[in-house]
């Protein structure tokens, strides 16, 4: 996994990055990405699920570079739009879409489906302004650890429930961050410090359960 106190990650989500090096940065590791090796080829993230897509990235970027690579496929799911964005997440509204039009658009389908939580069914803190609910959702992620020497695979998965609120906020995190609202903390994903974030999201989890996998195997 490491080479040199390094842990090499199949990404060029620049959140992603920063929240690996968070988590990795205190096992006194640097994690390095494909920002680090630019003639790297784009991969296609044709799989069906998130943990065929954490895969492909895993092998393809593990075999060009003949290092252990660790890859990470996430995204939202939204209840009320069927468990739309799903593997689509980061391209919602368009291929290179930003974080601000793909929510923009998460916005739209649900106004589309008039969706609504009533706030009396809700486990948990709500919004105390106007901003309202719209459907429960919830983020997961997989990852996929991939050996090229041995060619085998060590694989995690983690999710956390929340809900869609119609007002974005918090400066912090990337992606649908600022829409999901966390009834057990009374607060966006945006507005969790990283140590929160990484203890309660669902890539900390899924890395939490990768690295006692890892352990476990020593």
């Amino acid at each position: 996994m490491t080479a040199g106190g390094t842990v090499v990650v199949a990404t060029k989500n620049a959140g992603k990055v920063r929240e690996f090096a968070h988590a990795f940065g205190k096992m006194g590791l640097q994690v390095v990405s494909m920002f680090d090796y630019p003639d790297l080829p784009d991969i296609v993230e044709d799989g069906a699920t998130f943990s065929e897509n954490a895969r492909k990235k895993a092998k393809t970027v593990a075999e060009a570079l003949h290092m252990m690579v660790l890859a990470d496929d996430s995204g939202l799911e939204v209840e009320a739009l069927g468990g739309r964005p799903g593997i689509y997440s980061a391209r919602y509204a368009g291929e290179s879409a930003s974080d601000a039009l793909n929510n923009a658009k998460l916005l739209d389908e649900l106004a589309l489906e008039g969706a609504a939580v009533q706030r009396d069914t809700v486990q948990g803190s709500i919004p105390q302004n106007d901003s309202l609910l719209l459907s429960k959702a919830r983020f997961v992620c997989a990852l996929a650890l991939y050996n090229p020497s041995s060619g085998s695979f060590v694989e995690a998965e983690g999710t956390v429930e929340g809900f869609i609120t119609d007002t974005p906020s918090g400066a912090g995190g990337f992606g649908y961050d600022p829409l999901f609202w966390l009834a057990s903390h009374g607060r966006t994903m945006a507005e969790l410090s990283k140590d929160e974030k990484q203890a309660i999201s669902h890539r900390g989890q899924a890395l939490a359960s990768l690295l006692i996998q890892l352990e476990n195997a020593q």
